[in-house]
């Protein structure tokens, strides 16, 4: 089953730049953690933007909507960052476009130890082949339908509306 991973950045993908402290995006890291998840079936690599998800604006969104349409791939991870996750899966999942679409994204970024992006890859990458057709949030080992998902700001996690 072919899979496509596509990068928007968030703090997955940030490096941390010792020079002024501050976290920033370079090349991206997804390429390396791939290798390391050692998917075993075929995976076509996208990096698409590298924002943000708080600077992320409607027409972001829109570009992460026809990167998904025109995806020869059903199956598709959405590498993004956390805090606007919800609104871009929404876009996604309101555009009911009959493939499997899983987001998923960082608390920690990938290079930073103790990072929780290598498992949530992992798991998102799994939660794209497994589930039905729809829009997901693969977080934390949990996953969220596109329409029950909110970010708990307070605990730094995801969890239903309800």
């Amino acid at each position: 089953m072919n899979l496509r991973i596509i990068a928007t950045g968030g703090t997955f993908d940030k490096h941390y730049d010792p020079l002024t402290g501050n976290l920033i995006f370079r090349d991206s890291v997804l390429p390396e953690a791939l290798d390391r998840v050692r998917l075993t079936s075929p995976v076509s690599f996208e990096p698409l933007l590298a924002l943000d998800s708080l600077e992320m604006q409607d027409n972001h969104r829109q570009q992460i909507r026809e990167a998904c349409k025109r995806s020869a791939e059903n199956r598709i991870v959405i590498v993004h960052g956390t805090d606007t996750m919800p609104e871009t899966a929404r876009v996604l999942g309101q555009a009911a476009l009959k493939k499997t679409i899983v987001l998923t994204g960082a608390m920690v970024p990938y290079q930073i130890s103790q990072s929780d992006a290598l498992f949530n890859l992992g798991f998102a990458c799994a939660a794209a082949n497994l589930a039905a057709t729809g829009v997901y949030i693969a977080m934390n080992g949990q996953l969220f339908s596109w329409d029950d998902v909110m970010k708990n700001r307070d605990r730094g996690v995801f969890q239903t509306l309800r």
